[in-house]
């Protein structure tokens, strides 16, 4: 891949050598966790292959459109309403935050006490090797959390950088303050993009997130069955790759998946056996690169049936009317559906706790991996409430924290060994 695309890479300003180094490690690590699987389903090819051109032909795609006049955002959190920036024919892209990699970079100029995460996302800019940093128009943060919130003002000086401001509770108030906020990101799309976003075109855009969401919805209630059609590390790639996908294709590619489930649970054909420990991972987001926790679950012959994570249940959570008679309606239906997502952030936040148990027992789950990124405070707090909840609900809970670096992945399958010896 990288002899096809480098001359776009060396035009959007691409570090090639660091690139080249980054890249060069993907293939092994892919093939170690996912190709070695066995009975995968004959739909990840889709999947495997938008990972493998992730640097290529969908930057390529994005470019272009870019030329055509579209406008290009960058986005780091399931707040932003991605449906504005859709409705001028824009583009929306997740930006790459999921590896020790790029970490030391972003030290550079954050604190080493601070989430991987964000960390890891700056590292990405300061190196100049993601390329979806490098090609759009500007960022659009929010406030979930006092690091991010300040991490945006670093990196406005390398990249135009707007601020969402997000409440932290969900009274009338929060929702009124949140509807004007999205008002006021729908004018600096208008003004970026030259279009006016009216309530037509905020229709279509509001369908086709919708139709994401049922597709990512869908292939969720197939992962409940027993024994598992599907494992939870390929579950959790689908997600990592909803952000940066054509919206439209990823959906159909997702569909397709799912009647293949379907036809798996109906033939009773899983990738696990029957009865296999089923696990229901809670916590802290896990963006590409990442798939650390679920890799060793799943070798230590356990299933993950579930995130209740920013890439899991949270991304695709409730949906927004599609019968909103004009811009006003649709702007408050979209701030409605946004407050309604059971992030860390909010107080106070017991919603979040019956999310968890809830999913728990939809999914039938035998026991719960409570996971919080090093330094993630927000979610490392609200794991004391949510392990009393479970062990009151009578499901075991396992609290783990870790950052995206390997060296502790034996020290963490010693823990996850006892546990699933535990609830076996």
């Amino acid at each position: 891949m990288s002899d096809a695309y480098r001359e776009m890479w060396r035009v959007l300003g691409l570090d090639l050598e660091r690139h080249d180094v980054f890249l060069g490690a993907l293939p092994g690590a892919f093939s170690e966790v996912f190709l070695l699987q066995e009975n995968r389903p004959e739909g990840m090819a889709y999947f495997d292959n938008l990972l493998g051109e992730a640097h290529g032909r969908r930057v390529q795609e994005v470019l272009e459109q870019k030329k055509a006049g579209r406008v290009v955002a960058g986005t780091f959190c399931v707040f932003v309403p991605e449906e504005l920036i859709l409705a001028v024919d824009g583009v929306s892209v997740g930006l790459c935050a999921g590896t020790q990699f790029t970490v030391p970079a972003g030290e550079q100029v954050l604190p080493r006490n601070l989430c991987p995460l964000i960390k890891s996302l700056v590292g990405f800019k300061l190196e100049r090797i993601c390329p979806y940093f490098q090609l759009v128009d500007f960022l659009i943060g929010e406030t979930t959390c006092d690091g991010k919130k300040k991490t945006w003002e670093i990196l406005n000086d390398y990249v135009p950088t707007y601020v969402m401001e997000l409440p932290q509770r969900k009274e009338a108030a929060d929702l009124a303050l949140w509807e004007g906020e999205i008002y006021r990101l729908k004018e600096e799309i208008e003004n970026r993009s030259g279009q006016k976003i009216s309530a037509g075109k905020l229709k279509v855009a509001i369908k086709k997130t919708n139709a994401r969401r049922a597709a990512l919805q869908r292939l969720y209630q197939a992962r409940r069955a027993d024994p598992a059609p599907i494992s939870g590390k390929d579950a959790l790639l689908i997600s990592q790759l909803a952000f940066f996908d054509d919206p439209e294709r990823f959906t159909a590619q997702v569909n397709a998946l799912c009647d293949e489930l379907e036809d798996r649970i109906a033939w009773g054909e899983g990738v696990a056996r029957r009865r296999a420990p089923r696990i229901l991972v809670a916590g802290t987001p896990m963006p590409l690169p990442y798939w650390k926790l679920h890799h060793l679950v799943e070798t230590a012959g356990a299933v993950i049936i579930g995130e209740e994570t920013c890439t899991g249940t949270r991304y695709f959570a409730g949906m927004v009317p599609e019968d909103g008679e004009n811009l006003e309606r649709q702007v408050k239906d979209l701030a409605r559906r946004l407050l309604d997502i059971n992030c860390a952030c909010f107080t106070p936040n017991t919603s979040r706790v019956e999310d968890i148990l809830r999913l728990a027992r939809e999914g039938k789950a035998d026991g719960v991996i409570y996971y919080s990124l090093q330094f993630c405070q927000t979610y490392a707090l609200e794991a004391r409430q949510v392990e009393k909840a479970l062990r009151d609900a009578g499901i075991p809970v396992l609290c783990l924290e870790s950052d995206f670096n390997e060296k502790d992945a034996a020290q963490l399958q010693t823990r996850i060994e006892a546990f699933l010896e535990m609830v076996a």
